[in-house]
């Protein structure tokens, strides 16, 4: 074992920033489809141990870079498959993308490493030292928040994601972000044991079970208080329709007609009884609002709701996905609204939500203006840019409850999903994931299991090609459809939880999780064990 080590040691010395670029691509592993969990701890182990034998500040921080290219490089490789729906771009760009978007990200992991190594104690014999590895996990919960929202934030892929569903409960109390912080000193144990550190190892995961086994306990509470609140309650019924329209006939003209059967076939119901029906992001391309000049209609709007309400029990509620424009004064096009519009069995519509997180790149052009006159407009699809709404809103459903609304990617940012001041009793979620490859819609859904656990609400997904789901406030999928799949799910919305801790306070939770750690970290230090 003492020549293994010294061999690693040696390649280690010699090839730092190599090294730490494998152990990011195995890292990503632990996400969803692959779900290697246990690759992920002891890649983050070493990797710990490879940024602490860096001699210098910077060079610690380019052995964390490193790391982060190869992390985000692999586990965001289903950007790449997005690029292949664009016909403005070449194929090729999309992985040029994945990698400039790792080169940048990749600063995140840096700063965490940088960090962390200055609060290290000098010395080659202090690898495993518990200031260093508090300090680790302290810094990464902060960078990981920086990440969800410099520059708009992207999100995607939390550390903390990969211990959803059952072991990620301590969210309830600490958020995504938090159960990052965890995942890393559970690496941390993994760096003591290998350093004969028992007491410290023991210690450290005796501390890290005990906070689950406390969120654990706290969990089966609310449940049982749910249980007994929602005894003899009105039960949402639902219907979540997914078609399986692929994003290279979505936009089709000549199958539009096609693609609305599908979504009839699966729509029309089995019985009397109301419902609440949900169906995808951008589900139909009519416009159903009135009010706009009569070149922008392919069918009026009368048309368009009339042939909807066909479909639907004299009391049914339908929110699906639907384009608004944005007029000037003149009657010309300067924007558009990616939106969730209520439709009522009566042919009205009822309150809508316009998407607030939109996507760069994908749904408009940052400094459009300046980008065109480069001759980069291509960089998004389209002529017009997708305007942002205000933030998360609930829509009154009246019989069928209070709805929180997240499209598609929204879902992903932790602390930003529901109206505190008007809370929900459940989260649609409706997406298009049919450009996200095979990796990328089992990550989504993970990331929204997550979002369940944290605000203690039901999340329900409804998306074109998969994956629907329908997820209970524990994060468990309760029923769900297979990717590239038609079906359609008929059940009732699982009850929603009390408040969770998270969804009262926020992300200033784990925020002041990781100045805990930090501040433990110093403590540790100044006292020399």
């Amino acid at each position: 074992m003492t020549a293994l080590s010294s061999r690693i040691a040696a390649f280690a010395d010699r090839w730092p920033k190599f090294l730490a670029l494998l152990l990011g691509a195995v890292s990503a592993t632990g996400f969803a489809p692959l779900d290697l969990w246990p690759l992920t701890l002891l890649a983050l182990a070493a990797w710990m141990a490879l940024v602490a034998r860096a001699p210098r500040g910077w060079r610690a921080a380019g052995v964390g870079w490193a790391f982060g290219v190869g992390h985000f490089a692999i586990g965001l490789n289903w950007i790449a498959t997005a690029f292949t729906y664009q016909a403005a771009m070449p194929a090729w760009l999309g992985w040029i993308a994945v990698v400039l978007l790792a080169l940048y990200l990749a600063v995140y992991p840096a700063l965490a490493a940088w960090g962390a190594w200055l609060v290290k104690p000098r010395g080659d014999t202090h690898f495993a030292a518990p200031s260093y590895l508090l300090a680790f996990g302290g810094l990464w919960i902060l960078t990981e928040w920086l990440r969800s929202w410099i520059f708009t934030g992207f999100a995607w892929n939390p550390l903390g994601v990969i211990a959803v569903p059952h072991a990620a409960v301590p969210a309830r109390w600490i958020g995504t972000y938090g159960m990052s912080g965890i995942v890393f000193l559970l690496a941390g144990v993994l760096i003591l044991a290998w350093f004969r550190r028992r007491v410290a190892a023991a210690a450290l995961f005796g501390s890290v079970l005990l906070f689950w086994g406390a969120a654990f306990v706290s969990q089966m509470g609310s449940n049982a208080d749910a249980a007994v609140h929602t005894k003899g309650a009105d039960r949402i019924p639902v219907t979540v329709v997914q078609p399986n329209v692929g994003q290279q006939d979505k936009w089709e003209g000549s199958k539009a007609d096609a693609n609305f059967a599908k979504l009839a076939r699966l729509t029309t119901p089995k019985d009397d009884i109301p419902r609440l029906i949900l169906w995808p992001e951008a589900a139909v391309p009519d416009y159903l609002e009135r009010g706009y000049p009569s070149v922008y209609y392919d069918r009026s709007p009368a048309e368009a709701r009339a042939r909807i309400v066909r479909l639907m029990n004299p009391d049914d509620v339908m929110l699906l996905g639907a384009l608004k424009l944005e007029l000037d004064k003149t009657g010309e096009v300067v924007g558009a609204r990616n939106a969730v519009m209520t439709v009522h069995a009566d042919g009205t519509l009822g309150p809508r939500y316009d998407k607030a997180h939109l996507v760069p790149y994908g749904e408009y052009l940052p400094m459009r203006p300046i980008l065109s006159a480069l001759g980069l407009s291509r960089l998004a699809p389209g002529d017009i840019d997708f305007w942002p709404g205000p933030g998360p809103r609930t829509l009154d459903l009246g019989a069928f409850g209070r709805a929180g609304l997240q499209i598609c990617y929204e879902i992903i940012f932790s602390g930003q999903v529901v109206d505190r001041d008007h809370r929900p009793d459940f989260i649609f979620n409706p997406s298009n994931d049919a450009w996200f490859g095979s990796w990328g819609p089992p990550q989504h859904l993970a990331q929204a299991r997550l979002r369940a656990i944290e605000e203690g609400l039901p999340v329900i997904r409804a998306t074109p090609t998969g994956i629907s789901a329908v997820i209970d406030a524990d994060g468990r999928i309760v029923e769900s459809l297979p990717m590239h799949a038609a079906g359609r799910i008929d059940t009732v919305v699982p009850p929603a939880r009390a408040p969770t801790l998270f969804a009262r306070f926020g992300n200033s939770l784990p925020v002041g999780f990781a100045l805990l750690l930090l501040a433990l970290a110093i403590a540790f230090r100044r006292s020399g064990r």
